[in-house]
């Protein structure tokens, strides 16, 4: 058990090198308020005055303080300093790494200089931590956390919120489960309004982790005593509760030996409370705290091993995922450029390793604008949209000159569908806008861990990828815009799905015949009229429009924007046959478009670029000159690599002392 606490002590040193709070390890730490005796109750258990004196916030700063037990006989190493070789006492600082200090006034000093030196004389507090260790003969092994005074209200220059910086210091160590909490109170105030037992009471409840010590017994009013404080009837604290007397001021002026000042307080136990006295005394409290640590880390060993090997192994994949330095850079470069590569031509075929479940990307994107962005705003094209009764009634006369015409001429019909089909063309383009943006953002979706590691590199990768879709822009759109021009270089009236001329003139003829009769007919009451019309409907005078109607029902279109004057039954007839032999091409054409632009775009875009990227990406990066600039790390990754190395270093240093310890030393 006794090589429990020195074990601790080795971990609190390799965890010091790297700054973690990441390992909560077992401590004890001390709280108080202001002048409730905490700094005499530490200077006790060590035997030696060296802590700062003064008033208002003394300590400024936590102070991790090791007590190291050495045989009375044991030397310091002659290699050390030969000058203090048969010292018996020392301390040694964190920060002033190997120099050792025998004067304890020197401990002092150099705790307010480095005090001064971080948090500045204005008797403001930081959370950043005074490392001592003290090696005596008269020291059980302990340590322990001293923390500034608990207090109410800024006195002078301290900081308006120094209340609760304070609390929130307090709360943060002793909220650490492996921690003991010793909460001093002075015996000339109430228990029941003792800071340091409240604070603690909001980090263990239970108080199984609470140690109370009472201070100033001597100094309470005549006629009262602290017994039943003692006894636990008034606050009960289940690790228990001692008393301890300190040194007065006076005697602190008077610089009276430690030593003596135990035997006083020994006497004082013994003549104000002789059946505490053996449970009570600064040398009882130093033995229940070393029994206290040890059987407290004995409970935290399995978790802290545990936790350990889980860290060991998370930052032995974090410093993997950084990379090891290069030594062949040439091999690097091209590996790197060759998964890239990969990866980008994997998220358009929608074989990546790790497929994106928030969003749509890559290819299932680049599928989403064929079929749904580009297919519904075709589909939202009407075949007359934009186009009045007035533009195809001028379009008509405007093609038949001086004379008028018999029948509807061609002329007519040619301009007007190649007015609407120019309108699929903005639509086709866009199209290719937006899959060129698709292929640019892939490029995010590729960031390997390789490529972010060189700044460098991942720019240059991303401007070649970039340069390379540039380029392609305008050869796709050209083809995309020369697929339109093709529909517009000859209108293929003979095209299998286009409306016969004849058939719709028959037609269109039947229909305004059938609504000639209807007007001279006389419609009775119900539905009669109804019913005769669609008789009348259903037995057209020519076999050719029965034909010709089969064909074309799904040709009847909304009518056009209406001209102000009342048309002529030969202008409504001729209106009306162009309106539906723009339906039916246009339908073709529209159909044609919304299958041949997303083919073209596959092959001069999205297929190109995936054929090509490799080589591209080789003929422009890999070039010898470039290895040193482009290989060259950024130094965010190389200070992250250096602390997760030094972290796992002291990981497995820290595995490896738990390791040694044998059961037979924890039980």
């Amino acid at each position: 058990m006794e090589a429990l606490i020195p074990v601790i002590n080795k971990l609190q040193d390799v965890f010091n090198t790297v700054g973690t709070d990441s390992i909560q390890l077992p401590q004890i730490v001390v709280i108080g308020t202001q002048s409730s005796g905490k700094s005499s109750v530490l200077e006790s258990l060590v035997g030696r005055d060296f802590l700062p004196r003064g008033t208002g916030i003394v300590t400024r700063r936590p102070l991790v303080l090791q007590l190291v037990h050495v045989n009375s006989e044991e030397k310091k190493r002659p290699s050390e300093d030969e000058e203090h070789a048969h010292v018996e006492e020392w301390g040694k600082f964190l920060h002033t790494k190997n120099k050792i200090y025998t004067d304890f006034d020197e401990i002092r000093q150099e705790i307010e200089n480095e005090t001064d030196r971080v948090t500045g004389t204005n008797k403001g507090i930081i959370d950043d931590a005074i490392h001592l260790k003290i090696y005596s003969p008269k020291v059980l092994n302990l340590t322990l956390v001293d923390l500034p005074g608990i207090t109410k209200v800024p006195v002078g220059d301290q900081p308006p919120d120094i209340e609760v910086q304070i609390r929130e210091m307090c709360l943060k160590y002793i909220a650490n489960p492996n921690s003991i909490i010793l909460a001093v109170t002075s015996a000339n105030t109430d228990m029941a309004t003792s800071e340091a037992l409240k604070f603690a009471k909001e980090v263990d409840p239970d108080g199984r982790r609470t140690l109370a010590v009472i201070t100033k017994l001597d100094l309470m009013d005549a006629g009262t005593d602290a017994h039943d404080v003692l006894m636990g009837r008034v606050i009960p604290v289940k690790l228990g509760i001692i008393g301890v007397v300190n040194r007065s001021q006076m005697d602190i002026n008077k610089r009276k030996p430690i030593e003596e000042a135990i035997k006083d307080e020994a006497a004082f136990m013994q003549r104000k409370y002789p059946s505490l006295a053996s449970r009570n005394g600064t040398s009882h409290l130093a033995r229940t705290l070393n029994r206290l640590l040890m059987h407290h880390i004995r409970d935290c060993l399995p978790d802290l091993k545990t936790r350990i090997n889980v860290m060991a192994s998370q930052f032995q994949q974090l410093l993997n995922s950084f990379g090891e330095p290069v030594d062949d850079k040439g091999t690097t470069l091209l590996q790197i450029i060759t998964k890239f590569a990969a990866q980008y031509c994997n998220t358009i075929e929608g074989t990546a390793r790790n497929i994106e479940t928030t969003e749509l990307c890559g290819g299932a994107r680049i599928c989403y604008i064929f079929h749904e962005t580009f297919g519904r705003t075709l589909d939202s094209i009407e075949p007359l949209g934009g186009l009045s009764q007035l533009d195809i009634l001028t379009a008509i006369r405007n093609a038949t000159g001086p004379r008028p015409a018999l029948f509807v001429p061609e002329v007519s019909f040619e301009l007007l569908v190649k007015k609407q089909i120019r309108r699929l063309e903005e639509p086709s383009l866009r199209c290719v806008e937006l899959v060129h943006e698709e292929m640019q953002r892939i490029i995010n979706h590729c960031g390997t861990q390789e490529l972010l590691r060189f700044p460098r590199l991942h720019d240059r990768t991303v401007e070649v990828v970039t340069n390379l879709l540039r380029k392609r822009l305008p050869v796709t759109n050209s083809m995309v815009e020369n697929i339109v021009q093709i529909e517009l270089a000859y209108v293929n009236t003979k095209h299998p799905d286009f409306a016969d001329a004849s058939l719709v003139s028959a037609l269109v003829n039947s229909k305004e015949e059938l609504r000639k009769q209807q007007r001279n007919r006389s419609v009775g009451p119900g539905d009669h009229g109804f019913h005769s019309v669609q008789a009348a409907e259903n037995k057209p005078a020519k076999q050719e429009v029965a034909v010709g109607k089969s064909m074309l029902e799904n040709l009847w279109v909304s009518p056009a924007t209406p001209i102000s004057r009342k048309l002529s039954p030969r202008e409504q007839r001729d209106c009306e046959v162009i309106e539906r032999l723009i339906k039916s091409y246009f339908l073709i054409v529209r159909k044609n478009i919304q299958d041949s632009v997303p083919k073209a775009i596959m092959h001069f875009l999205v297929n190109f670029v995936k054929d090509n990227l490799q080589s591209e990406l080789v003929s422009q990066l890999y070039k010898t000159d470039f290895f040193s600039d482009l290989l060259q790390e950024s130094d965010q990754i190389g200070t992250r690599r250096k602390e997760a190395a030094e972290m796992l270093k002291a990981l497995q240093k820290a595995g490896h002392i738990i390791s040694e310890i044998r059961e037979t030393h924890v039980w």
